[in-house]
């Protein structure tokens, strides 16, 4: 398997352009799973607290015989946490037996209950202690951002935010970039319909390649950070190939208007959706 390409994050940590997402992996399967992605080759593993597979990350990491050295491990703060996120990110680390994270989140704003600027502060202070290299947030609208970011003098590295097809979030990533922060995509693929629109599937056609690689190349020349997962080692294997072909302008955009106003997966706004 070809390694993946790595892209530099505005912190100056470099970071592969594709990662594996864990949710819902757990228990002896997530752990064959995961430990199948980075036999394949994945090298960003994405975790939380609130997906419950903390240990198995790392000891899929164990299994794989893959140097931890090499792997990104992401993780997230919940919501119950961000009074006292530099403690979450602590027990992070036991749970995970790990001397540092390469990535630390916050999963959700959680608006309404007005801790979020707290929490972020908890990354900074994270970060300089040398407990995280690289920070940042997930779910964040750019008011979120601005917030944070003039409270602290500090902007995230990444912003993680629903994104595939049917929900582009065009302004979203415009507003990351214009902050220096890289946007990473959950549920990248979307929903099954998608990979049945006529420009993915012509798309794929022309390409000789499956639709789901297709979009998640779109992701690519978007400049968006997909997080695509699954548990089948065939998907997880064609998921990672898609760096021997480029798609057109014309491709692209097209697959890019399948966006609707009314795309999300669920009702996750996140200027009122809230996870603890």
């Amino acid at each position: 398997m070809a390694e993946t390409p790595t892209r530099v994050l505005g912190d100056g940590t470099s970071v592969p352009v594709l990662g594996f997402g864990t949710y819902p992996l757990r228990g002896d399967d997530g752990v064959r799973a995961i430990a199948s992605a980075l036999e394949m080759g994945y090298r960003l593993i994405d975790t939380a607290v609130n997906y419950r597979n903390e240990r198995e990350v790392t000891e899929a990491i164990r299994v794989s015989g893959v140097d931890r050295g090499d792997v990104f491990v992401q993780t997230k703060v919940p919501g119950r946490d961000h009074e006292n996120a530099r403690t979450s990110i602590e027990t992070s680390l036991q749970v995970m037996d790990l001397e540092y994270l390469d990535s630390v989140l916050i999963h959700w704003p959680n608006p309404s209950q007005g801790h979020y600027v707290k929490a972020w502060q908890g990354l900074v202070d994270a970060r300089e202690a040398g407990l995280v290299r690289s920070i940042g947030v997930s779910n964040f609208t750019p008011a979120h951002l601005d917030e944070i970011i003039e409270a602290t003098g500090v902007a995230p590295a990444s912003n993680q935010v629903e994104m595939h097809p049917a929900f582009p979030q065009a302004d979203q990533r415009a507003a990351d970039a214009e902050r220096g922060i890289t946007t990473q995509a959950w549920s990248p693929i979307g929903r099954g319909e998608i990979l049945d629109a006529e420009p993915v599937v012509a798309a794929a056609r022309a390409h000789d390649v499956t639709p789901a690689q297709v979009v998640l190349r779109w992701h690519l020349h978007l400049g968006s950070l997909p997080l695509p997962k699954s548990g089948d080692p065939e998907r997880q294997r064609t998921n990672l190939e898609i760096f021997g072909f480029d798609l057109s302008e014309a491709e692209t955009e097209a697959i890019t208007a399948l966006g609707r106003p009314d795309g999300r997966l669920f009702d996750a706004d996140p200027t009122y959706h809230e996870e603890m």
